[in-house]
C-alpha cells in the first residue's frame, strides 16, 4: 500500500529579474518539474519588501507577501534571490537552522559568510546549493564539487563577469575607449548604473573565492582574493596587446602550487590561440585543469534572468528530491590547509610597456635592471616614434614582488620617460 508524498513547498525571497524568471519557470513547467522531483512542487509564496509595487504579470499577486518569517516557516525549500549581505544572511541562516533546504545565487554572501552558512546547514542536516552563484547558467559548481571530487584540481582560469568581458571585447573589436563602452553597456543593460562591482573586479573576486574553496577543499574568503579591475585599461593597452598576439581579459585565477594556494583577479594578456581568448560579448567561460582529467572548459551565458533561473531550478529539483525522498546533497569539503599566498608570492609572466629616450645604451640599462631582480626577459618589441621609443618587454615567469621591484627601478631611470602599463600574461 503506497503512501502519498506531500507536496514540496518552495519559498522565493526576492522578485527581481532572476526571481521573476524562477516564478515563471516553476509555474510553466510545474508538471515536468514535479515528475522529476517525484512529488508535487508548489510555490508557497514570494517575499518582497513592498507588495504594492506593480510587477511582471507572470508573478501572481496572490503569491506576494511581506511576511518573510511566516513564508520561511511554511516552506520546505527556500530560494534566496535578494542579493547583498543583509538581510539575506539572516534569512538564510534562519531557514537552515529550521531545517529548510536553501538554494541561493548570492555569490557575495557565500564568499563573505560561506563558513557560517555551511555550518548552519551541517548542524541542521539540510542542503545548501548555489550553482547560480558562479557563472550563471553554466554548470560549474556541481562539476567542480562533485564530478571532480575524485581528482586533484590544480588550476582554474576563468572569465566569470559578463560586463567586463563585454567592455573589453568592444574595446578590442571596435577600438573604443573604456568610458565610451561602459556608457554603451549601461544603455544596453549589460552594466549597472553603478558598475563598480563589475568593473572593479569585486564580482569576479567573490566567484573566485567560491571556486577556490570547492576546488582546493579549504575555506577561501573574499578577503583572501587579490583584486584589480579594468578601469585603468586603455585603448593603447588593447593596441599593444594586438602587437604581441594577445587579447586582454579580466581573469579569475585560482591555482595550487607546492608553496600554497593563490587566488587572484586582474586584467591579463591571453594569447589569441587560447580558448578563453575567443569568448565574446557578455559570455563567460572557465578553464579547469586537473591532474587526471586534464583540461576542461565550460562556456555559456554567465548572467541574465532566464539563464540564471535555469541554474536555480536545477538546484531546486535536486534539493526537492531530497525533501520528497530523503537523502542529502554534498556537504562542505574543507579538510585541506594550504597556505593562502599573497599576491607578492604569485608567479606568472609579465608584459611591461614603457616609453624611453631613443638613445644608445638605454635598452642595456633597462635589461640590467631586470637581471638584478632575477626577472628574465623573454622578448622585446620596440616601436619607434618621433622623440621616444616604446618598448614592450615580455618576461619569463617571475615572482610578483621581484617584478614590482624591477618596475620601481626602471621607473626611476632618467632614460625612461614613463612606465605605461604592467600586465600579467596568462595561459602560456
Amino acid at each position: 500500500m503506497s503512501t502519498a508524498i506531500s507536496p514540496v513547498k518552495i519559498a522565493i525571497l526576492g522578485c527581481g529579474t532572476v526571481g521573476t524568471q524562477v516564478v515563471r519557470l516553476l509555474t510553466e513547467q510545474q508538471t515536468d518539474l514535479s515528475a522529476r522531483v517525484g512529488a508535487q512542487v508548489e510555490i508557497a509564496g514570494v517575499y518582497v519588501r513592498d507588495t504594492s509595487v506593480t510587477r511582471d504579470p507572470v508573478v501572481p499577486t496572490a503569491l506576494l507577501t511581506d511576511d518573510v518569517d511566516a513564508l520561511i516557516d511554511g516552506a520546505d525549500v527556500v530560494v534566496e534571490l535578494m542579493g547583498g549581505l543583509e538581510p539575506a544572511r539572516t534569512h538564510i541562516v534562519r531557514a537552515l537552522t529550521a531545517g529548510k533546504a536553501v538554494v541561493t545565487a548570492n555569490k557575495a554572501l557565500l564568499a563573505t559568510h560561506g563558513a557560517e552558512l555551511y555550518e548552519a546547514a551541517d548542524a541542521a542536516g539540510t542542503d545548501l546549493y548555489f550553482e547560480a552563484a558562479v557563472a550563471g547558467a553554466i554548470p560549474l559548481v556541481r562539476p567542480v564539487r562533485e564530478s571532480l571530487a575524485g581528482d586533484t584540481v590544480t588550476r582554474i582560469l576563468g572569465i566569470v563577469n559578463g560586463t567586463t568581458n563585454y567592455v573589453l571585447d568592444e574595446m578590442t573589436t571596435k577600438g573604443l575607449d573604456y568610458g565610451e563602452v561602459v556608457a554603451e553597456a549601461q544603455r544596453l543593460g549589460y552594466a549597472e548604473a553603478d558598475p563598480t562591482a563589475d568593473v572593479g573586479g569585486h564580482d569576479a573576486a567573490a566567484k573566485a573565492a567560491i571556486l577556490a574553496s570547492l576546488a582546493f577543499h579549504q575555506r577561501v574568503s573574499l578577503d583572501d582574493v587579490y583584486c584589480e579591475g579594468i578601469t585603468e585599461i586603455t585603448a593603447a593597452d588593447i593596441a599593444a596587446a594586438k602587437e604581441t598576439g594577445h587579447v586582454i581579459k579580466l581573469l579569475a585565477i585560482a591555482e595550487r602550487t607546492d608553496a600554497g594556494v593563490s587566488v587572484r583577479v586582474y586584467p591579463a594578456l591571453l594569447p589569441t590561440a587560447h580558448p578563453l581568448a575567443s569568448v565574446r560579448g557578455a559570455f563567460n567561460a572557465v578553464f579547469v585543469e586537473a591532474e587526471a582529467a586534464g583540461e576542461l572548459m565550460f562556456y555559456g551565458q554567465g548572467a541574465g534572468g532566464a539563464p540564471t533561473a535555469s541554474a536555480v531550478l536545477g538546484d531546486v529539483v535536486s534539493v526537492a528530491r531530497h525533501v520528497a525522498g530523503g537523502g542529502r546533497g554534498p556537504r562542505e569539503s574543507n579538510y585541506a590547509s594550504h597556505d593562502l599566498l599573497p599576491i607578492g608570492g604569485a608567479h606568472t609572466r609579465y608584459a611591461v610597456r614603457m616609453s624611453v629616450h631613443d638613445k644608445p645604451g638605454v635598452l642595456s640599462r633597462v635589461a640590467d635592471a631586470f637581471a638584478r631582480h632575477g626577472v628574465g626577459i623573454g622578448s622585446v618589441l620596440q616601436v619607434p616614434d618621433a622623440e621616444r621609443a616604446s618598448l614592450i618587454i615580455s618576461t619569463h615567469r617571475a615572482q610578483e614582488e621581484s617584478l614590482r621591484a624591477t618596475v620601481d627601478e626602471v621607473r626611476a631611470m632618467d632614460a625612461v620617460g614613463e612606465v605605461l602599463s604592467v600586465l600579467r600574461i596568462e595561459g602560456e
